[in-house]
C-alpha cells in the first residue's frame, strides 16, 4: 500500500489519519482533486474499519411520503408539486394508517416519513399522523420530518422550534432524517432553492433537535452546480456542529438525479463521483459514527463497492420510495432484507441489522 499512497501523494494524509489528526479543508481539496480512486478508497476504508470494523449495517424500514404538495418547488426536485397540479397528492391520516397496516406482517422497526411544505395542512394533522402510526405499531421508531419541515411545523404551530419538537416527541417522533440540507452555500440556494430554509436555519433546527434529545441525520446533495469548495464548506459546517452537539447519527451523501427536474439539462453523477463523495466524507467527518451508501440513490451494486470506500451502512428495505424515483432513478422500489444480507456478504462485510439509533438487533 506504500506504493499506492506514494503514487497518489497521500503519505502525509495517511500519517495524519493514522495518528488521529483531523484533516483540513485543504486536505479535502486535495482528496477531491485526486483521480486515484483506489488510494482514496484505501484511506477511507482505513477510517471506516477503525470505526466500525467489518460491520455493514441495514435496517428493516418503510418509507411513507404523505404529500408532494410544496411551496418551495426547488429546481433540483422532481417530487414537489403545486396544489393545483394534476400530479399533486396528499394522504389523509386514514390513508397513512392503511400504508402502515399493509405491512404489519413484516418486522419493520422504522417508519421514515417526509413530505413537501404543504400550504394548508394544520399542525394537528402532523401530530395525528404520528399518533396514528404509534397506535398501530407502538414499538416502531418514527423518523420523520426534515429540519425544513420542522421549521414549517413550528411556524404552523406558532411556537418556537424547541416547543414544537416536544409536542412532536410526545406524539411519537423518534428522530429526524437528514434531508433538506442540500448544499448550505447561499449562492447555490439562491440559484436552486431560494424559498427554502437557509443553511443556517437548517443547522439551527438540527442543533435544537439535539438539545431536545432527538438524534438526526445529515445530507449533502452533490453533482449539480455546487463547487468542490462549497461541498467542503458544507462538510466543515456539519463537522463543527457535531463537535458542538454530538447529535448526528449518520451522514448520507445524496447523488443528484436530474430527470424531471428544472435542472434536467445536467448530467447524472458518475460512479467515480459517487465513491469520491462517500470516501472524502468518511475522511473529513471524523466525528460522525456512520456514513451511508444509500442504495436507492446510487444503486445496490455501487453501494456494495462503497462499503470499501468509507461507507458502513446501506440504509434499508425502504419498501416504497417516491422522491428519487420521480427524478428518474431506475433502482428498485424495495430490497428484501435477505437481498441486503446477500449484497453485504458478497462485499466481504458482516451484515448487521440495526434499529434507527444503531442498536444491534441481529448479526448474520
Amino acid at each position: 500500500m506504500d506504493t499506492l499512497l506514494h503514487r497518489a501523494g497521500f503519505v502525509d494524509l495517511y500519517e495524519k489519519i493514522s495518528t488521529g489528526e483531523r484533516l483540513s479543508i485543504e486536505d479535502g481539496r486535495r482528496l477531491f482533486a485526486s483521480n486515484d480512486i483506489l488510494a482514496l478508497g484505501y484511506l477511507a476504508n482505513f477510517v471506516r474499519e477503525r470505526k466500525n470494523g467489518n460491520k455493514a449495517y441495514f435496517i428493516y424500514n418503510q418509507h411513507i411520503n404523505y404529500s408532494n404538495i410544496c411551496t418551495n418547488l426547488c429546481k433540483f426536485c422532481a417530487f414537489g408539486r403545486e396544489k393545483s397540479s394534476p400530479l399533486a397528492y396528499e394522504m389523509s391520516v386514514e390513508e397513512v394508517r392503511q400504508k402502515v397496516r399493509e405491512r404489519l406482517d413484516e418486522p419493520i422497526t422504522e417508519i421514515h416519513m417526509v413530505g413537501g411544505l404543504h400550504p394548508d395542512l394544520p399542525f394537528s394533522y402532523y401530530l395525528d399522523l404520528l399518533r396514528a402510526i404509534k397506535k398501530i405499531r407502538p414499538q416502531v421508531h418514527i423518523q420523520a420530518f426534515t429540519c425544513v419541515e420542522i421549521k414549517h411545523l413550528a411556524d404552523l404551530a406558532g411556537k418556537p422550534v424547541g416547543d414544537t419538537l416536544e409536542e412532536l416527541k410526545a406524539a411519537g417522533l423518534g428522530s429526524i432524517p437528514g434531508g433538506g440540507a442540500e448544499v448550505f452555500s447561499p449562492r447555490v440556494r439562491i440559484l436552486t432553492c431560494e424559498r427554502k430554509l437557509s443553511g443556517e436555519g437548517w443547522i439551527e433546527v438540527a442543533k435544537t433537535a439535539h438539545r431536545h434529545g432527538l438524534r438526526t441525520n445529515a445530507t449533502l446533495l452533490y453533482g449539480h452546480i455546487e463547487t468542490i469548495d462549497e461541498r467542503l464548506e458544507h462538510l466543515d459546517i456539519l463537522r463543527r456542529t457535531q463537535d458542538e452537539t454530538g447529535g448526528f447519527l449518520a451522514y448520507i451523501p445524496l447523488a443528484f438525479h436530474p430527470k424531471n427536474t428544472k435542472m434536467a439539462e445536467l448530467s447524472s453523477t458518475t460512479a467515480v463521483q459517487d465513491l469520491k463523495n462517500i470516501a472524502v466524507a468518511r475522511l473529513l467527518l471524523d466525528n460522525f459514527p456512520h456514513i451511508k451508501a444509500y442504495w436507492v440513490m446510487i444503486g445496490p451494486k455501487l453501494a456494495q463497492v462503497a462499503l470499501s470506500f468509507g461507507a458502513d451502512d446501506m440504509d434499508g428495505t425502504v419498501k416504497e420510495e417516491v422522491i428519487t424515483h420521480m427524478a428518474g432513478a431506475d433502482t428498485e422500489q424495495a430490497l428484501g432484507h435477505k437481498t441486503l444480507i446477500r449484497l453485504i456478504r458478497e462485499a466481504g462485510r458482516e451484515p448487521v441489522e440495526r434499529d434507527t439509533l444503531y442498536n444491534v438487533l441481529q448479526s448474520y
